[in-house]
């Protein structure tokens, strides 16, 4: 009974809606470079439950003790929280996976296996747009052979792609090549309104461009000063994108990742804040 009634009080603000909100580990990750707040993925759940979220997306190389299935199963159960996601990120530069690249992304197809209703979200982490070209195709390997794979398990992939001046998924043009690429029988596409935002296109717009790819969606606010601020401060129409989620009957999960720079300071501070601001701002002013 203890679980069904942290499931209760942590109920999701969004329960009347056609899909769940979540919150990423990464804006814990932000503060020290993954140092600071390392190996408390367990306080991080806590902290997500109480701010009303129903789902988490762990970074996978990131977990610790909780990497280990049975208790991260037991941890989430106890505060009422769902495996969302998890994310996978690595660099993926070379023409194909490394040995120690396919290593890492089958241990998290693994643990996946655990959690047949999670997401696996691969990124690839920024290292430079140097031949662009040649690393963009790769790129598009790469990710359908992970999602391949994944897929065959049962487990269902979305690709997130990012917006540093690194990264060679920014802009529209990357967009067109890396999502048009993608094999949409294993994977599909998490548009980060955010860093879609970041790469000077309009985030809704895009989004009913590859409206046939989404099956994950991350939020994050920008104001362009000269990034990031916390959600609901900044210029990305959260309310105007989540109306659409609705009407399309979208029926997967939000995941909240809060890069706002209060979160380099008081990480918890900020995922509560998402929260309340997801329960008292968002869903009110949705039709």
């Amino acid at each position: 009974m203890q679980n069904q009634n942290n499931h209760i009080n942590h109920k999701n603000h969004s329960q009347d809606l056609p899909f769940r909100f979540g919150s990423e580990v990464y804006t814990w990750y932000m503060a020290g470079n993954g140092e600071t707040h390392k190996g408390q993925l367990g306080h991080m759940i806590e902290v997500i439950a109480k701010a009303g979220f129903t789902g988490i997306q762990p970074i996978f190389t990131w977990m610790g003790d909780l990497v280990d299935p049975g208790l991260l199963e037991a941890k989430l159960q106890e505060n009422g929280i769902e495996l969302a996601a998890l994310a996978l990120a690595q660099e993926w530069n070379g023409k194909e996976e490394s040995v120690e690249e396919r290593t890492i992304s089958d241990n998290a197809i693994a643990l996946l296996e655990r959690f047949p209703n999670a997401v696996l979200n691969t990124v690839q982490i920024p290292t430079g747009r140097h031949d662009l070209e040649a690393r963009q195709k790769s790129l598009v390997n790469i990710i359908n052979s992970v999602s391949q794979r994944a897929h065959d398990k049962g487990i269902a992939c979305s690709y997130h792609p990012n917006s540093p001046h690194s990264s060679i998924i920014r802009t529209t043009e990357d967009y067109k090549i890396v999502l048009e690429g993608l094999n949409e029988k294993v994977t599909g596409w998490t548009p980060d309104v955010g860093h879609i935002i970041n790469g000077d296109m309009d985030p809704l717009a895009k989004m009913k461009e590859y409206q046939h790819l989404i099956n994950h969606v991350h939020y994050k606010d920008w104001n362009g000063s000269p990034e990031w601020t916390i959600m609901g401060n900044g210029k990305v129409d959260l309310v105007g994108i989540t109306q659409w989620l609705k009407d399309i009957n979208y029926s997967g999960w939000i995941i909240c990742e809060d890069e706002g720079p209060e979160a380099l300071e008081d990480p918890d501070y900020v995922t509560l804040h998402d929260g309340n601001w997801i329960k008292n701002d968002l869903i009110p002013a949705l039709k």
